[in-house]
């Protein structure tokens, strides 16, 4: 079982944030109001739905083994009356790990210093037909992920594989995830999808923190643990994801499994270039941390804390990375290419096992190691 306030279901809408710990004090009277403030009382909700239903092309199979996690630690002591969805509570304990008060439960800003080219390849099978795509670098973050470009994406999915990672340092973070983005590098939206492992939340807005998020669901609670996890070349587990906007109003429906909608970030101010479609779609993992493209590096690892080679059993992976565009069909993706920050500390591997058979798409890494200084 993993520790609730250490694993979580991952949902975030990234626009910009600010950081800042007054004088590296802690004034308790503060907790307690912040506290008053984030633990709202009980309310009852609406339990709206979407209103489309998506198809699915069939390509081709994987012959992974994994399960589906169904399970979350909080279910175990009960269960939400009709009209009510799980909260997870914060405690005192939580907010004083954090570097500000102010800042709990919020993503450290994405401020990009440059832009890297990397190639995306048209079609399932080997092809010497490509295209560029500029991908931004990002100050403190190394990622590992496969990404698609398009014009008019809806919505995306994956199974994406569940893992233990190692967490160097309090104030740092490793995810498994989805993106999809819109708008210009240096000021993009992006709505973000999967599980993180971090030291009880001194970064990001992983859950139901920050204002914006609809949840409907009684079953489901954002930030909550799951179980079991995968072990190394033993039984591996994974959890499917999806975010898809609905056509008739324009809100982007967060699902888990085969078609559970858990809730919806709803269309208006809370986006802009995100109203209409998503340009970008990234399956993979990322690192937060201060000591990311530097000496020393961390020791925080992505996905199972092997590289992308070790394949099935050894490595994380994302199986079934589909796109959906305005045909309201899952599919996979018509160009792809994968990219990595640093590649001796974490690698991606899009692993295509022979014809007829969808790529999985590998990635992960240790972090500090003899060739990651």
């Amino acid at each position: 079982m993993i520790n609730l306030n250490i694993f979580r279901l991952l949902l975030i809408l990234v626009l910009s944030y600010l950081s800042d710990r007054a004088n590296g004090r802690i004034n308790f009277k503060g907790v307690d109001e912040k506290l008053k403030q984030l633990n709202k009382p009980a309310v009852r909700t609406i339990q709206m739905k979407p209103s489309f239903k998506l198809k699915e092309e069939k390509l081709g199979t994987t012959s992974l083994s994994s399960k589906l996690v169904v399970s979350q630690t909080w279910q175990k002591s009960g269960s939400c009356p009709d009209g009510t969805v799980p909260i997870r509570r914060i405690q005192r304990k939580d907010l004083l790990r954090a570097k500000s008060i102010n800042r709990f439960g919020r993503k450290p800003q994405e401020i990009v210093s440059k832009s890297n080219t990397t190639y995306l390849k048209k079609g399932l099978y080997p092809s010497n037909n490509t295209t560029q795509v500029a991908l931004p670098t990002i100050v403190n973050r190394s990622a590992a992920f496969l990404v698609t470009l398009g014009y008019n994406y809806i919505g995306a999915k994956g199974d994406i594989n569940v893992w233990n990672p190692n967490v160097a340092a309090d104030d740092e973070f490793t995810t498994a995830q989805i993106w999809l983005k819109a708008g210009p590098a240096d000021n993009f939206e992006s709505l973000e999808t999967g599980w993180t492992k971090d030291s009880y939340k001194s970064t990001g807005c992983f859950d139901l923190t920050c204002s914006g998020f609809v949840h409907t669901n009684p079953q489901v609670a954002l930030g909550a643990a799951i179980e079991p996890v995968s072990s190394g070349f033993g039984q591996q587990y994974h959890v499917t994801l999806g975010v898809y906007m609905d056509p008739q109003t324009s809100n982007w429906w967060l699902k888990f499994g085969a078609d559970v909608p858990i809730g919806y970030w709803p269309a208006g101010s809370l986006m802009f270039y995100l109203n209409h479609s998503s340009t970008l779609v990234e399956w993979g993992g990322q690192v937060y941390s201060t000591n990311v493209k530097k000496t020393p590096h961390t020791k925080t690892a992505m996905g199972s804390g092997r590289f992308a080679s070790g394949l099935y059993g050894n490595a994380c992976f994302i199986q079934n990375p589909n796109i959906v565009d305005f045909s309201l069909s899952l599919k996979y993706p018509e160009w792809v290419g994968t990219w990595a920050d640093e590649y001796y500390c974490y690698t991606a591997y899009n692993y295509q096992k022979s014809y007829g058979t969808l790529p999985v798409f590998y990635f992960g890494g240790p972090g500090q190691n003899p060739n990651c200084r």
